[in-house]
């Protein structure tokens, strides 16, 4: 059921006609045609190509200039939150790495009388150490997540850049997406396409 809605999400979302081409759709006026016989209006503002490129590196750049700015801001957004967690993941894989050989102290020294006994440097003097919780399992942990993030930030340049492409392709397909009931009373997205 999932992925049935996932599969219809994704396909009206690509499918999703920019307002430029709905203005051009909705006026009814004829058309130039260019040298090649394709409609002016309906040539997409970017090649599939510069499209890709837009949005492999600056995720969100590519949809923005075929005038999809939801799905580039989805995609920004996206950019953005990978980033703020790539930096938190790799402050604390540094935090575990310079405390991994720390130790902290479990207990001090006290006298008979309850009093803290101290060095000769003014400091409580120490009973016992306990080791820092930052084991090397924990470092090798915080290091995955570190590589985790940065997976999910390329992930993110990859599918922006393909969903550029992908749009910039389909930029002259006309579509109609509606959201009706199905025969069991659920909602559920529709999609036309016309092929010409």
């Amino acid at each position: 059921m999932r992925l049935r809605l996932f599969t219809a999400l994704l396909t009206a979302a690509l499918a999703i006609p920019s307002p430029g081409r709905l203005r051009a759709q909705a006026s009814g006026t004829p058309l130039a045609e260019t040298p090649a016989g394709v409609s002016a209006a309906l040539k997409p503002p970017v090649t599939p190509r510069r499209a890709f490129l837009y949005s492999l590196f600056v995720p969100g750049a590519g949809q923005a200039a075929l005038g999809r700015q939801a799905w580039g801001g989805a995609f920004f957004l996206a950019e953005g939150l990978s980033l703020a967690l790539v930096y938190r993941s790799a402050e604390e894989l540094r935090l575990a790495r310079q405390f991994r050989v720390d130790s902290v102290p479990a207990a001090y020294t006290v006298d008979a009388a309850g009093q803290l006994v101290l060095g000769n440097d003014g400091r409580p003097t120490v009973a016992s150490w306990t080791v820092s919780r930052y084991s090397a399992a924990r470092v090798r942990a915080r290091r995955t997540h570190y590589e985790d993030w940065i997976a999910v930030v390329l992930f993110n340049h990859l599918i922006a850049g393909a969903d550029a492409y992908v749009a910039a392709q389909l930029w002259d397909l006309p579509a109609r997406v509606a959201l009706r009931t199905s025969p069991a009373g659920s909602p559920a997205v529709t999609a036309t396409l016309n092929f010409r």
